[in-house]
């Protein structure tokens, strides 16, 4: 009786151990790379699908055998060949195998493959074969565990209208350079000329011997724009020649430079111009009654040798209740369209906004302006 119960207790441990076995294979299962998947075609494939006219296009698969039950994410690829040399992951994501793919999503896919083969926007609307396949991806929360790729789908006629959103010119731009130590919490802001919507932009800077770029934003987002990147105008001497990628200014001295930015089919040119720092007076300081000829001879602000000395205006020629106006000249524009004045002792662009307030002056005094510092004074 006792030996009966020894094998008894032996028997239960060994059933207990290939349970827990087998609990274990349960609670782990094992991976297994699935080997067919597929993309079925579309009822109504071989009609149009015009995209513009249409909320969404209606996909369906196959579920991949990874092995066990597990959430699949699926994501679906556009190309205009079938050999997907250039193609487009759309970015929306999907969790089961039915999937309402935006219509909008697809035509902006469709826009931008066709504009990387030449088309332009008035060559839309555009028919054309979509090939389209699906890739299935399981994955853990920091990494792709598995993945396989669809077979492809042809839809022979769909209909696209251009997608993409029109090209704008620039409403702010940013340079930096070996002035502020290419830190673009220093970078310099560009002056807009008036009324802000031109693309035209400049600023009066002293650039030491090096180089400098250009972006619409204050960072480092490969959006920056070199020497290579746009054409380079210099009037005054600068040197200018490419610098390891850099607009690269041989001579240090001030400069106004003003930047230039137009729309060329999907993308904006930009011309860069190194200019003499010429800063005017115009109005009623020049004289009684006032003048208001641009660029006139003899009312033109001396040039500092340093970047942190002042420019400085001749001594006003009259009394001026609306005080003096000062400006630079950018080719093309008025002269108010680039002026600037001095506002308890700070210095004011008028740029994209109204009309300046008005300051008083006499007779004598003269204009001091630190383009450095963003500071003046009357006196």
């Amino acid at each position: 009786m006792k030996r009966i119960s020894i094998y008894y207790t032996l028997l239960l441990a060994g059933l207990t151990s290939f349970s827990a076995c087998n609990s274990d294979r349960d609670s782990n299962p094992v991976l297994q790379e699935p080997t067919t998947f597929v993309l079925n075609t579309p009822a109504y494939v071989n009609t149009t699908y015009d995209l513009a006219n249409s909320k969404s296009v209606e996909l369906t698969c196959s579920q991949p055998d990874f092995g066990y039950t597990a959430p699949t994410i699926y994501s679906v690829e556009t190309s205009l060949t079938k050999d997907f040399k250039e193609s487009i992951k759309l970015d929306t994501k999907y969790t089961t195998a039915k999937m309402a793919v935006d219509a909008s999503e697809m035509a902006l896919a469709v826009t931008n493959m066709a504009v990387a083969q030449g088309k332009l926007e008035t060559d839309f609307p555009l028919t054309t074969s979509l090939y389209v396949r699906v890739i299935a991806e399981l994955s853990s929360a920091t990494e792709t565990i598995s993945s396989i790729t669809s077979n492809v789908v042809e839809f022979p006629s769909v209909r696209t209208e251009f997608a993409l959103p029109p090209v704008k010119l620039p409403t702010k731009l940013y340079l930096i350079g070996e002035f502020c130590s290419w830190d673009w919490g220093k970078a310099a802001d560009m002056i807009p000329c008036h009324d802000g919507t031109t693309g035209t932009f400049w600023r009066m800077v002293y650039l030491p011997e090096g180089g400098i770029k250009f972006n619409t934003a204050t960072a480092w987002d490969k959006n920056e724009i070199g020497y290579a990147g746009c054409k380079t105008v210099d009037n005054y001497g600068a040197g200018v020649s490419d610098s390891d990628g850099n607009i690269g200014i041989a001579k240090a001295g001030w400069y106004l430079v003003v930047i230039r930015s137009a729309v060329n089919g999907r993308n904006i040119e930009y011309t860069i111009e190194f200019n003499e720092p010429a800063v005017w007076l115009i109005g009623g300081v020049i004289k009684d009654g006032g003048d208001w000829t641009e660029c006139l001879d003899g009312w033109k602000f001396t040039i500092p040798a340093k970047a942190d000395e002042s420019f400085v205006s001749p001594a006003f020629a009259a009394d001026a209740a609306e005080g003096p106006r000062a400006y630079v000249k950018i080719d093309g524009f008025d002269w108010w369209k680039s002026e600037f004045m001095v506002f308890g002792e700070k210095l004011t662009y008028r740029a994209a906004g109204g009309d300046l307030d008005r300051v008083t002056s006499k007779t004598g005094q003269k204009l001091y302006l630190n383009f450095t510092n963003g500071t003046g004074k009357i006196e």
